[in-house]
């Protein structure tokens, strides 16, 4: 019986030799428009698909495949003698092999000139539709989405060895592959529409690598990366020195850089367990990194750290005086390449860190569940100060207090930021209590602590945290504030003369 091959591809890579080989295995090839072109340039005989359905493709080939000569040659089951008799009365052919790919919808509306009209005419329905025919009826149809996989799909039909596993691989792969499509139309439209939350939820991620392993050794993980996400991300970094990241860096790298975004001056950070454990910002980055080293030089060990300008020669000798897992910039010099790659282990990570767009949601998982909800952009542009207390802060306390407030948002709660002089002196992440955490990060500052200020991502529901701060000399606060006990907390400041802001504005992070 003859055998017949629908190809029908956006993207052209390997068309021409996988349709030589299947002329070769004695299929007749259909295809449609620039795909029929490609193949006839090739000089490998082809038949259109209007000859198969009798039928012109119209309306600027809108509508081209969706025909019963095609669908029911793909959705026949062959061994359904029902079927086989239909097909046989209306004169329908089966086909035995489908390739398609789908118009490059994704590719249209990362354009930044893209209009909802561009986009819309980039929506495949023809190619998803015959994919999905193909797909059900995968025993009895060789269904490819991606050229990657026409070199086995051929070696399987050249020994006529495609397995019943093969095929409903390949299957399996096509539904992903049009979920992930239909993910993309769905978001995009949703965007236009402004539904953040709607009745069902879509996204879609593609797969950046395998790893080794998961937070533990026994826990197996891979990382993906969001489709069109236009911000800075780890999963766009070109990684130009050491061995391969573990699910840990990665988790730890994107903390880092969350947290060195919230800066606009030359700023380091480093980050311990996804917690910042020293950030410094100052004239240069040389002298950033060394705040945030002195910050915390016991915790910075086998740390990672963030940085937001080019890694000069200094900096990078600097950075080399201690182990680190990971040193993220925006780009590093020569010079400093030529001191950092002496450590083969050490991963350099180069991200572009001027992308504007910032993830409009953050995804967790819960057993059986997922919980989405905003990122929290908030900042201190978003609010205006309050001075709750008798005595507001100095000129130099209020910019302690605001760099301390950018790094508490990303320590996880209860939290605690003591800093003071451009730099964190002590940081106290994760605790039951809010008083646990303020004596860890004043433990942590020492002496230091002495005329600095802290901050806390929510309010204090009893004076028991003003006291312990005011214990270790810090001078100034900032907080949310809105506690029903909040006189007791400002009555404690004003006792010790310490200076509180409340931001109105809490950065709880679970």
């Amino acid at each position: 019986m003859k055998k017949r091959a629908l190809l029908s591809v956006s993207n052209k890579q390997g068309l021409t030799d996988f349709a030589k080989k299947l002329h070769e295995l004695d299929y007749e090839l259909i295809s449609t428009g620039g795909t029929k072109r490609t193949i006839e340039e090739a000089g490998i005989p082809v038949q259109s698909i209007s000859e198969v359905t009798e039928f012109p493709e119209i309306m600027d080939g809108r509508v081209k495949t969706l025909h019963p000569s095609v669908h029911g040659g793909l959705l026949a089951k062959r061994s359904n003698e029902e079927h086989m008799k239909q097909l046989e009365e209306l004169s329908i052919e089966t086909i035995e092999l489908v390739a398609v790919n789908l118009y490059p919808f994704k590719e249209t509306i990362a354009k930044e000139d893209v209009t909802e009209a561009d986009a819309i005419e980039n929506i495949d329905i023809g190619g998803p539709t015959m994919l999905r025919s193909a797909a059900k009826s995968f025993e009895d149809v060789a269904v490819v989405v991606d050229p990657a996989d026409y070199e086995e799909v051929y070696e399987g039909l050249k020994n006529d060895a495609l397995s019943y596993e093969s095929r409903r691989k390949l299957a399996a792969k096509v539904f992903r592959h049009t979920a992930n499509y239909d993910a993309m139309i769905a978001e995009y439209f949703s965007g236009l529409t402004e539904e953040p939350f709607p009745e069902t939820y879509s996204v879609t991620y593609e797969k950046v690598q395998s790893l080794r392993y998961g937070e533990n050794p026994h826990q197996t993980a891979a990382f993906y990366k969001k489709a069109n996400f236009g911000g800075t991300s780890l999963a766009e970094a070109e990684q130009l020195n050491g061995k391969e990241l573990s699910y840990n860096n990665i988790q730890d790298a994107n903390a880092a850089l969350e947290v060195v975004l919230e800066f606009n001056q030359p700023a380091a950070v480093a980050v311990k367990h996804m917690n910042p454990c020293g950030v410094g910002v100052g004239e240069n980055l040389y002298d950033a990194y060394v705040k945030a080293y002195e910050g915390d030089p016991v915790s910075i060990f086998g740390g990672i750290v963030a940085l937001n300008r080019e890694v000069d020669a200094d900096t990078a000798a600097k950075l080399k005086e201690i182990f680190l897992e990971i040193i993220i910039a925006p780009s590093f010099s020569q010079e400093a390449l030529d001191i950092l790659t002496t450590k083969k282990n050490l991963r350099l990570l180069k991200v572009d860190m001027k992308k504007a767009d910032r993830p409009a949601h953050k995804l967790v998982t819960v057993n059986g569940g997922l919980l989405i909800q905003d990122a929290d952009e908030g900042s201190l542009d978003d609010v205006e100060l309050e001075v709750a207390t008798e005595r507001g802060p100095s000129k130099r306390e209020l910019e302690d207090l605001k760099l301390g407030w950018k790094v508490v948002k990303h320590v996880k709660s209860n939290a605690i930021v003591v800093a003071k002089g451009d730099r964190t002196l002590g940081v106290g992440a994760g605790q039951m209590n809010r008083v646990g955490a303020a004596k860890i990060a004043f433990e942590q500052a020492g002496e230091k602590a002495e005329g600095s200020i802290m901050a806390s991502d929510a309010f204090f529901p009893m004076p028991d945290t003003v006291e312990a701060a005011a214990e270790a000399g810090v001078t100034a606060i900032i907080q949310p504030g809105g506690s029903k006990r909040d006189q007791d907390s400002i009555d404690a400041c004003n006792k010790h003369g310490i200076a509180m802001v409340f931001t109105r504005m809490r950065h709880f992070k679970h």
